[in-house]
């Protein structure tokens, strides 16, 4: 109301506040925008009462407002993930890997109901990262004749062998009259025209709670960060912005425009104009929406996995195989990487084999270090006998450098010219050529799991400090991301060199806050940050100068981070992976076939998938050979190092935060049209 805005324009000019960040949702960002836009009459109207004398008004002559979107329907364009999504699909994803251990033991129907009254982003990620076979969403009903169309796959997907049917409905699913279509309706149709032992789930105000994910907890404290900057940037004349992620990147974006382009997808729901809604969504969502349905040329193609396991390489398998299969191709599954392809350990595998694994940790394949340089006349004999014309690599830094020693064979052996394409999959992240590897979310939240658990196992005992070790090889991407997320008062790596004196400051340092109400202090070292201050020693070392004010305790973490159930982000960018890189090869194969022969021989015909910025991008791997530090196995640049300095102001260090590089404002309506339509 006006009298609410009025009580609260008064609130911020008696105590001189003239930056606001507003962190909500569109609800929120709204009514913060209808406040900016007041103002000036806000204030004209309080001298006049005699609210606020005339000099207050003056002081205060202007309101800076930057908003952050923590909504968990992920439902504000202009943002690819609001704050509170991930976690709200971790919890969604706990549930539905419960539920299905229970469906497959009574071969049941799932109907499971996901918050998300205008947006059925839960929805649609549910149901790629699950492999559901329907998903309704208000965005996009479905035809007319969608009972018998869903009827028709629910008994293909049990005629084949399938014991569990999972059909995800967002909350505000409508068909396309606008009439709801509920988790009611669903099951009285399974149940009236197949029989099936039915069930329905609503998810409700689970989906809120919980404690954050680690993608959340470095979202909010990046976005945080962007907002302060927009705001001692701001003059008069800046428009209220929103920062938000696009791609890994941060971004501002025109307040009123994002509240205009939400305001027009409901607008074009309610009109009816679904394509025009799907649209408006924006990029991220589409596409999503694109792999999940899945769009005949007939080649063979083998997927494997080399290096060491990480969770969601099962995912991008199983993408893999059913967009391979979609696309009219016969998949091989290569068991134990490229020594399994040089002994022939391949076969053939089915959309049914595959069904189940987006949730399972590990790899299936079953995955090896192994690299190919020794197995070369044994690698071209199974390409020829099997009759393979593209490979699929998933995999981490062996997958690269086992890559570059192929195409290095091709001058040799005439097989090994056939289209590659790798996808990194690796808890260390030290894949070149992408901000992000499969597997790397997983291992973040188990670290920021086993930190908060650490941390608690302290609670009500004196002040204490956890030493632990993160794995990562020379990476430090684990330790500086789980630093972030579980508030670390140091991240020790190889990539920041440090020395005696710089422990000396951090063991000062803590030791001081120790001193005040502080209880307890997190350390993370990365495994292989310095071969002379191991582990030990820092724990040693903090013991020594922390006595009679903290005591020491010390974890190395180990395999666990290898392990477990991937995460929901893991789950999907294996999927999307799996989706493009099919995509990809099919279309190059084509390129490289001549007379019924596919020759590949050019640098462009090998390439690693990766994530740029804000893109997926394919880059030739012979270009990434330059961007390589081979003795340490990792890229020579990384983009995380720049988020080490937020992590140290979070640990109190009175430090300068690198501003040079500034997210430009940018248009909401401007960025739809660059549509990816090549999936």
């Amino acid at each position: 109301t006006r009298e609410g805005r009025l009580k609260a324009a008064r609130n911020l000019v008696k105590r001189g506040i003239t930056n606001l960040c507003v962190i909500g949702g569109d609800g929120s960002l709204t009514g913060a925008d209808t406040f900016r836009a007041e103002w000036s009459s806000l204030l004209a109207e309080l001298v006049k009462v005699g609210g606020i004398t005339a000099e207050e008004a003056k002081k205060s002559s202007y309101l800076n407002i930057v908003g952050m979107v923590g909504s968990i329907d992920n439902d504000f364009c202009g943002t690819d993930m609001t704050i509170g999504t991930d976690s709200a699909l971790h919890r969604i994803m706990e549930i539905v890997d419960a539920i299905t251990t229970t469906a497959q033991s009574h071969q049941r129907t799932f109907v499971l109901e996901v918050m998300g009254r205008h947006c059925g982003y839960l929805a649609l990620i549910t149901a790629l990262a699950c492999g559901a076979d329907w998903v309704f969403i208000p965005e996009s009903p479905p035809e007319d004749d969608w009972e018998d169309h869903l009827c028709r796959r629910l008994t293909e997907t049990r005629v084949g062998g399938s014991r569990l049917n999972i059909i995800i409905v967002a909350e505000g699913a409508i068909d396309k009259h606008g009439k709801a279509i509920t988790s009611d309706d669903i099951k009285n149709l399974v149940v009236k025209r197949l029989g099936y032992d039915t069930r329905v789930t609503i998810l409700g105000h689970v989906q809120r709670g919980g404690t954050p994910s680690a993608f959340d907890r470095i979202l909010g404290s990046r976005m945080g960060v962007e907002a302060v900057m927009a705001l001692l940037e701001g003059t008069p004349d800046t428009p209220a912005c929103v920062v938000s992620l696009s791609g890994n990147q941060a971004v501002r974006l025109p307040l009123m425009e994002c509240v205009q382009v939400t305001k027009d997808v409901t607008t074009a729901m309610n009109e009816g104009r679904f394509d025009d809604a799907l649209k408006l969504r924006g990029r991220s969502f589409q596409n999503n929406w694109n792999v999940y349905k899945g769009d005949g040329s007939g080649y063979t193609l083998a997927v494997l996995n080399v290096g060491a396991p990480a969770a969601g390489m099962n995912a991008a398998v199983r993408s893999t195989v059913r967009i391979g299969l979609i696309h009219g191709h016969r998949m091989l599954a290569v068991h134990d990487g490229f020594e399994g392809l040089a002994y022939g350990k391949l076969e053939e595998i089915s959309w049914e084999r595959v069904g189940s694994w987006t949730g399972l940790g590990g790899s299936k394949l079953g995955t090896k270090r192994t690299l190919p340089k020794k197995y070369f006349e044994e690698i071209s004999t199974s390409i020829s006998n099997f009759g393979i014309h593209g490979l699929i690599i998933i995999g981490g830094f062996e997958a690269f450098t086992g890559s570059l020693e192929l195409m290095e064979g091709r001058a040799k052996y005439e097989e090994l010219c056939i289209p590659l394409c790798i996808i990194p999959a690796t808890v260390s992240n030290n894949v070149p050529g992408s901000d992000f590897s499969i597997g790397a979310d997983t291992a973040l939240n188990t670290i920021t799991t086993t930190c908060d658990r650490i941390k608690q196992s302290a609670a009500g005992t004196k002040r204490r400090v956890f030493i632990i070790e993160t794995m990562g090889g020379f990476c430090g991407y684990l330790a500086t991301m789980a630093g972030l997320a579980a508030g670390a008062d140091a991240a020790y790596i190889y990539e920041e060199h440090f020395n005696i004196h710089d422990l000396q400051v951090n063991v000062e340092h803590l030791t001081e806050k120790m001193k005040t109400t502080v209880k307890r202090g997190l350390v993370l070292r990365n495994e292989r940050c310095n071969e002379n201050y191991t582990t030990d020693f820092i724990f040693n070392l903090y013991s020594e100068e922390g006595k009679g004010i903290f005591d020491c305790r010390k974890n190395v973490l180990g395999h666990m981070q290898q392990g477990g159930t991937p995460t929901p982000f893991d789950r999907n960018f294996g999927t999307k992976m799996g989706a493009k890189a099919v995509a990809w090869i099919t279309g190059k194969i084509k390129e490289c076939s001549r007379h019924g022969r596919i020759f590949a021989n050019t640098a462009d015909s090998a390439c690693l998938l990766g994530m740029r910025k804000r893109s997926l991008v394919f880059q030739p791997i012979t270009d990434l050979k330059e961007q390589t530090d081979f003795d340490h196995r990792i890229p020579k640049e990384q983009w995380w190092l720049k988020l080490r300095p937020i992590l140290k102001i979070l640990a109190k260090y009175n430090i300068e935060l690198d501003t040079s590089e500034k997210a430009h404002l940018e248009h909401v309506t401007r960025k739809r049209i660059s549509l990816e339509s090549n999936i």
